[in-house]
């Protein structure tokens, strides 16, 4: 149950709105200053509700004292009548989560309450309200509290504890890298080097020489001896990304060195004792490659003995706004640009947005929308990702244009063939709006969103009542 206080000098208005909002919401009512001002100190509601509409007071004393509820670490929704609404929107742009037209709609003030409550839960996890197992793991560079999260942290606690070589595998840009370190972090190697390294950055005539060092004079250019990789991590952690990229032959070099535990540097016979934990990743399909004889089936066994699958962005849309978060308060720092906060409207807009680069691509929006924003809070018109969502989202042959005969604006012609694209998806899936999502390579929130845009007017209702209710 979400704990709203209500700032209203009407009375009667409050018994009417707690009714209308459900057993969801627990209201409680103040309409003195001193009161609400209790209520927030006290720490005894989510999120709050003011209502500007007041004849006790000045507006000037009702803006100053919404002024300083806004300055609390309570989010606030402001509720106002069309008289006040340019007023409404000035609190919103100084900081109040958003505004609700009064009297409200019920279901768009539910939304709101919902999401600034969400968005206050987000800010207790930045600063200090860690899900239990990242406060464990001391791997804050993993966020996210998602089932598939979950899992991430367990399968790292297992491994830590016992010295076995481990693949993360994954899309690009799923934080296979981060996965590594909090392995590392958490384990008794974590005062101990960790080396990362990508294999496909190396050509291949280094790549013997980057890996296992050499001696002076050992091929032609060398000028003294040098310490491989392997010998730089010591008794710590070596990673190894791409390892779909090694050639042939030095997969069969770095066979022997896991079944030896010991190597030499390149024109030297001296052994060395291999040391350090290995940690290999690969955004490739190893088992495909090993069919396609392009990476060795002893080196695939030898190398995949723990596997930790890292989840993209898509299928943890939960964790989108607590990783944008994190990287607001990184960039904003890093860039000296104070930033408060993320509006609503573009929340909205990074929940629905497919994230084909997964995190890395949202690092970057991040990075634009911060430098984009004219003022503290990012919006959604500094988010440049509309298009690449138009872009990436493709018609699928289900549909057959020649059928679809739409009247109205364009942008109503637009948004009815998204809403039967997703229909379609939904029916070919089997009412799997999980796998319809992602073969339209949308989000499954967005998908909802649209099919959700059919219930007013009845848009494809037929199909709709068929397919999703189904």
């Amino acid at each position: 149950m979400i704990k709203v206080g209500f700032f209203s000098e009407d009375r009667s208005f409050c018994p009417l709105l707690a009714s209308a909002l459900g057993k969801e919401f627990e209201l409680t009512p103040e309409t003195t200053r001193s009161g609400i001002l209790r209520l927030v100190d006290n720490a005894e509601c989510d999120v709050m509700i003011i209502d500007l509409n007041a004849s006790r007071d000045s507006l000037r004393d009702r803006l100053e004292l919404s002024q300083q509820l806004i300055d609390s670490s309570i989010p606030a929704v402001v509720l106002a009548d069309d008289s006040l609404r340019s007023t409404a929107f000035e609190l919103v742009r100084a900081g109040a989560f958003g505004y609700c037209r009064r009297p409200p709609s019920v279901r768009d003030l539910k939304t709101l309450l919902n999401r600034a409550y969400e968005t206050s839960s987000l800010r207790h996890q930045l600063h200090g309200a860690k899900p239990h197992a990242e406060e464990a793991l001391r791997c804050d560079q993993l966020i996210g509290s998602s089932a598939h999260m979950q899992r991430i942290y367990q399968l790292v606690r297992n491994v830590t504890s016992v010295n076995a070589t481990v693949l993360v595998t994954g899309e690009s840009g799923t934080g296979k890298e981060l996965i590594a370190r909090a392995i590392h972090n958490v384990g008794s190697r974590s005062d101990r080097p960790f080396v990362a390294v990508s294999c496909g950055a190396i050509p291949e005539t280094l790549i013997e020489a980057e890996l296992f060092g050499h001696e002076k004079g050992a091929f032609t250019g060398t000028v003294g001896a040098r310490e491989g990789y392997f010998e730089q991590a010591g008794d710590g952690t070596l990673f190894l990304d791409e390892i779909g990229d090694l050639s042939l032959f030095t997969q069969v070099k770095l066979l022997r060195v896991l079944q030896q535990r010991e190597f030499s540097r390149l024109g030297s016979n001296r052994v060395i004792p291999l040391r350090a934990r290995l940690i290999f990743a690969t955004h490739r399909d190893l088992g495909k490659l090993v069919a396609e004889g392009k990476f060795r089936q002893d080196l695939y066994y030898r190398i995949n003995v723990m596997r930790i699958e890292a989840p993209t962005l898509q299928e943890r849309p939960d964790d989108i706004l607590p990783i944008a978060w994190h990287f607001l308060e990184r960039y904003s720092e890093s860039f000296e640009k104070p930033m408060d906060g993320i509006e609503p409207d573009a929340q909205e807009m990074l929940r629905s947005y497919a994230w084909p680069g997964n995190v890395r691509e949202l690092e970057n929006v991040m990075q634009r929308a911060i430098i984009l924003a004219p003022g503290r809070t990012v919006r959604a018109q500094d988010l440049t990702i509309n298009s690449q969502e138009e872009e990436t989202a493709p018609f699928d042959d289900v549909v057959d244009i020649s059928d679809y005969n739409p009247a109205g604006s364009f942008e109503r012609q637009l948004r009815d063939y998204k809403v039967k694209l997703a229909v379609n998806a939904v029916r070919e899936n089997n009412g799997n709006k999980t796998l319809a999502a992602r073969s339209l390579s949308i989000s499954r929130a967005y998908l909802h969103r649209l099919l959700r845009l059919a219930e007013p007017d009845g848009l494809f209702e037929e199909d709709l009542r068929a397919t999703v209710n189904a």
